[in-house]
This record gives C-alpha cells, structure tokens and sequence, in this order.
C-alpha cells in the first residue's frame, strides 16, 4: 500500500482558493476520487454540500448529498460522477469471540485491503479521505492512521460512455 499526499489532485498547486483554505479534507477527497480539479470540486462542494469557507463540510450534508446523488449523479466541471453508497455490510467486519458475532466498523487499513480497486470518498471521525485504486490519498500529516474506523465510504465513477455507432 503506497500512501500518497493530496499534491496529486489536479490543480491544486496552483488554486488561490486551496492556499487560503482549511479545513478542506472533504474537498481534497473528492477532488481525488472523482480526478476532478480542485477548484471546480471546491465550488460544487460549496453549493452542493453547503460547505462555508474555511469551516468544514458536516457529515449531515455529506450523508444527505451523497444519497441524493447516488440517484441523480454528482456534476463535478463537466461530468456528472455516479455515487454509491456502500452498505453496512461493506463497512463492517464480523468477528466471532466465545460463540458469539460481532460486527465492529472497518478500519482504513481493512476498508483499503477489501476495495483494492475504485475510488472511494471515505469519512472517519471528522475526517474525509479517499482511497483510490488501493492507495490513500489525504492531507498532509493525516497521511497513515491505519486504526480510524470508517464511519461511511462512497464510491465514485465516471459513467460509462456508449461509443457503439448507430447507422439509423
């Protein structure tokens, strides 16, 4: 697993807005799992999600969003991403312990090594990350806390595009 620091989202080298920032880690985690730049995800963060300037996207908005987008898709720029939401049963690992079964949350390491492949806006305790294709992608700092569970995880795609040509 290579962890990787939020210098590869496009764009964001160059953003005025993403120097003045903080706060921002659900941004950064979008803009990552859906390729899109920085700029263009922080605006639609910002009328989508509701998220203030240097405040923070709440885990209300986010959940409520992203539930309404996996209907109706999430246009980022250009392109409209499909959402999905993953389950409970995506976000727990069951354990057996003396005859009894226990579901406990996933942590980021075993949310990683179930889903090696995709990408996923993952949130933990007042946090947002994304894993994509097996590798972490988070802010500076925040890079490899392998024992945060992760409360929800989304995953992100482009749509597919139809490339068959029609003759009438």
């Amino acid at each position: 697993m290579i962890n990787l620091t939020s210098s590869s989202i496009k764009g964001i080298n160059q953003s005025k807005i993403a120097k003045n920032e903080n706060n921002d880690c659900f941004v950064r985690a979008l803009a990552a799992a859906s390729d899109s730049s920085y700029d263009d995800t922080h605006q639609v963060v910002s009328k989508v999600f509701n998220r203030l300037p240097k405040k923070g996207t709440h885990n209300l908005d986010i959940t409520t969003q992203m539930l309404l987008a996996e209907k109706n898709g999430l246009q980022i720029g250009n392109t409209t991403f499909n959402v999905n939401v993953l389950g409970k049963s995506r976000l727990t690992n069951v354990y057996k312990l003396k005859g009894n079964i226990y579901n406990r949350k996933k942590t980021v390491k075993s949310f990683i090594q179930d889903n090696p492949t995709g990408s996923y806006v993952v949130t933990v305790s007042n946090h947002a990350l994304c894993v994509k294709d097996g590798k972490l992608i988070d802010n500076k700092g925040e890079e490899f806390r392998p024992t945060r569970k992760v409360d929800r995880a989304y995953k992100i795609t482009k749509p597919e595009v139809n490339k068959q040509l029609t003759l009438f």
